[in-house]
């Protein structure tokens, strides 16, 4: 190889490397200008999330009683009465047990109580979901719970006592990151 080629070679891989050390140095000059970033007032919608030990839970209360009535308006015509299945799975099937052979139901598969509140949050109903307002969520969460024999049809369920709520199935469960729960 001619000097001249490598004198040529050197050049260019010096050339190309200051390019690169200057893109490196401007890096916002060369983003695409698009959007704008998320502020915490924007992301608040959608995290939502709810943790097992109730992290994240809102404020407000509901017990079985005030939950039959929105299930009766809001849910049952998937659900059945009663939560005993209908277009959509049912939600009961008796009382707690530790098989699925009557299919995956709240008392016999869910693992914590609060992704039953999560869930309702999240999906329900499936025509309009996020639009139940947390006393709603709270209540039918209770009365779901009431319906598969976990809690008592006056029981309140809020922040604090929803993550008390043992599930039958929890320990059927591996965690993958228990340090996070």
């Amino acid at each position: 190889m001619s000097t001249l080629k490598i004198a040529a070679i050197a050049a260019s891989m010096a050339l190309g490397l200051s390019v690169g050390v200057y893109a490196a140095e401007n890096q916002s000059d060369l983003r695409p200008k698009l959007g704008q970033p998320i502020t915490p007032g924007d992301l608040k919608p959608w995290d939502i999330t709810i943790f097992p030990d109730g992290t994240g839970l809102p404020a407000g209360s509901g017990t079985a009683v005030q939950g039959a009535p929105i299930f009766a308006q809001k849910c049952s015509a998937c659900h059945g009465d009663n939560g005993k299945g209908g277009e959509a799975a049912p939600l009961t099937a008796g009382p707690p047990r530790a098989t699925l052979d009557g299919g995956k139901t709240i008392a016999n598969f869910w693992p914590y109580a609060t992704t039953v509140f999560d869930f309702i949050r999240r999906a329900m109903p499936a025509n309009a979901p996020k639009s139940l307002t947390d006393q709603e969520v709270y209540a039918l969460t209770a009365y779901l719970l009431s319906l598969n024999k976990l809690i008592g049809e006056t029981d309140t369920i809020d922040a604090k006592t929803l993550p008390q709520v043992k599930m039958p199935n929890a320990q059927n469960f591996i965690i993958r990151f228990p340090e996070r729960i």
